[in-house]
Parts: structure tokens; C-alpha cells; sequence
């Protein structure tokens, strides 16, 4: 069984759906990938060394190359909206599609500080046991127009964020009013290694 495990797991691969998005929308893939399965409540990461430069007028064949290209690193467990996929502003639920990491916030706080408005103001073990944002933000930006980015369907304006959550016996379970929440060791070790600009690529279940 370990031995089939760890062959399921060389096998995962990022979906030719995010290279075909990035060729359509002339977007180079970043070093670092997350892909959010928001019907698995999962979230694979990936990672390259070296990228190589797409060819967007064969937008079908260039992710091929690139593909080859990045390495799986772990899967972690995710808490996406309890409310279902969709975008529109006001649904509370998790919009699909490509996103970039716009702004990281919280680096340097202690673990458990809360934040509002992405601004801190206390901890989780004070005067906010059940905080909903907590530990660390990463800042979504929608980069598909008309799908999750600008009008009503904007996840940028509609502060959709990968964040640590109070109560992580949810973790793993839609739970959240559009955010995707992670564990906080999972959240420390993400954070600290991803970059302002990483892609993040949320589709409905792993195929």
C-alpha cells in the first residue's frame, strides 16, 4: 500500500487547464504553484527551479515543457466556503480560476495575532478566542476578467485571502465565507516561503 501511495503521489500533476489559462492570458507561471481543489478541500504545491518561456500562439501544445518542469512538493489539508464555488460579490463563496498572492500581511507577529481589516489587533489566547482571521494573510488577486476579476466578480475587492482560522477542527471541511483557510504550520511554512506574485489556481476536484 506505502508503495502505491508513493507512486500516486509522484503522479500528481499540475492541470493543463492552469498552463492553458496562463498561454491564454499571457501570464508567466511562477516558481512557486498552489493549486486549491475546493471540492477535495485540498491544496497541492509545486515548485521549479527553472521555468522556461511559453510560446502563447501555440497556447495548446506550451504547457507540455513547462509542465515537465515543476516538481510536486506536499498536499495540505484546506477549508474553502461553506457556501459552495462561485464569484459573485456578496455570495460568500470561493471563486475558481487563476489568482495571484497581491499582498502577504502579518510577517514578524507572534503566532495567534488577529487581524482585522488586515490590521492587527490582539491574539487568539486574549480577547479573541474565536477570531476568524488569525497568524498570517496572503491577499488574493483575480486575474481572469469577467470571471474573478473586476465588476461584481472581483475576489481582490471582495478580500478573498488564504489565511490561519481560530478553530482548526475545520480545517479540512468547507467552513469559511469564501476564504481558504490553512492550518497554522502549514500557513507559517507557506507563507514564509512564497513570494508576492505566486500563483494560486482554484478549480473543483482533482481529476
Amino acid at each position: 500500500m506505502t508503495g502505491f501511495l508513493d507512486i500516486a503521489k509522484k503522479m500528481r500533476r499540475i492541470p493543463q487547464e492552469f498552463f492553458i489559462t496562463c498561454n491564454r492570458l499571457g501570464i508567466l507561471p511562477s516558481r512557486w504553484i498552489l493549486i486549491v481543489y475546493a471540492l477535495d478541500q485540498k491544496m497541492d504545491i509545486f515548485v521549479t527551479e527553472k521555468c522556461c518561456k511559453p510560446d502563447f500562439s501555440n497556447p495548446l501544445n506550451s504547457y507540455v515543457p513547462q509542465r515537465n518542469l515543476y516538481k510536486y512538493v506536499k498536499t495540505v489539508l484546506v477549508s474553502t466556503s461553506r457556501f459552495g464555488i462561485g464569484e459573485i460579490e456578496g455570495s460568500y463563496k470561493t471563486p475558481t480560476g487563476l489568482h495571484r498572492i497581491a499582498k502577504k500581511i502579518g510577517n514578524g507577529y507572534p503566532i495567534g495575532t488577529v487581524f482585522k481589516s488586515r490590521e492587527a489587533i490582539g491574539y487568539v489566547w486574549k480577547e479573541h478566542p474565536d477570531a476568524t482571521i488569525v497568524h498570517r494573510v496572503m491577499w488574493l488577486e483575480g486575474l481572469e476578467p469577467g470571471l474573478n476579476c473586476g465588476g461584481n466578480v472581483d475576489s481582490f475587492k471582495r478580500y478573498i485571502y488564504i489565511h490561519g482560522f481560530s478553530d482548526e477542527t475545520t480545517i479540512g471541511k468547507p467552513a469559511s465565507c469564501g476564504c481558504i483557510h490553512i492550518g497554522v504550520d502549514d500557513l507559517l511554512s507557506l507563507f514564509d516561503t512564497v513570494l508576492e506574485g505566486t500563483l494560486v489556481f482554484i478549480t473543483r476536484k482533482r481529476l
